[in-house]
């Protein structure tokens, strides 16, 4: 039974609830079938915590794949899969008004690092109906990208990251979480296919 690590954030700025925490949760709900122990965690905006919360991952539980979804407060309804995590330009403050020693990750790190998920060919063979997936080479240099580079790091690139739009009327819960089954299968289906 190989187990699967999901992540969402929690509140921020203007974001009383976050997408990404309300997917997570609803994916969570319907589940990715009996061969995968699926679990999820809600992680602070707050970048020396998420860190921590995400080494525990890694080092504890050691899953197959884990899985970060953000939400991209800029984006009109899009669902963005990230390739890569980059270590530096972390200058934007966090939830308690920090950013992190030399703006960095992780001090000796790679510059980024590519996750083990070919994030083209997924997009290639994946559509939901009622919204647009794209592709994204730059996760924004904020809590989301120095979350995705430490999971990087540390489970040697088998994480991945989704960006997903706030919630609206035609965009609820329900929607995303059953986007984000449709798109952590195919991810799967990968992982399983690299191993072999």
């Amino acid at each position: 039974n190989h187990l699967s690590f999901f992540s969402g954030f929690g509140p921020f700025r203007q974001y009383l609830v976050n997408s990404s925490w309300e997917a997570v949760k609803e994916l969570s709900k319907r589940g990715l079938g009996d061969n995968i122990d699926l679990r999820i965690m809600q992680l602070p905006v707050v970048y020396q915590k998420a860190k921590e919360q995400v080494c525990k991952i890694w080092t504890t539980l050691q899953p197959l794949l884990t899985v970060h979804v953000g939400l991209a407060s800029s984006t009109t309804a899009l669902i963005i899969l990230e390739q890569c995590g980059k270590n530096k330009g972390y200058q934007e403050r966090d939830a308690c008004g920090f950013h992190p020693e030399g703006a960095c990750c992780v001090l000796d790190g790679p510059e980024k690092i590519e996750s083990t998920i070919n994030m083209k060919t997924l997009w290639k063979n994946i559509s939901v109906e009622g919204i647009d997936i794209i592709l994204s080479r730059d996760a924004g240099r904020y809590i989301c990208d120095y979350t995705y580079y430490t999971s990087l790091y540390y489970g040697n690139g088998r994480a991945a990251f989704i960006h997903v739009p706030p919630l609206s009327e035609s965009v609820t819960a329900e929607f995303l979480g059953k986007a984000l089954q449709t798109i952590i299968l195919a991810m799967l289906e990968q992982c399983w296919e690299q191993r072999e």
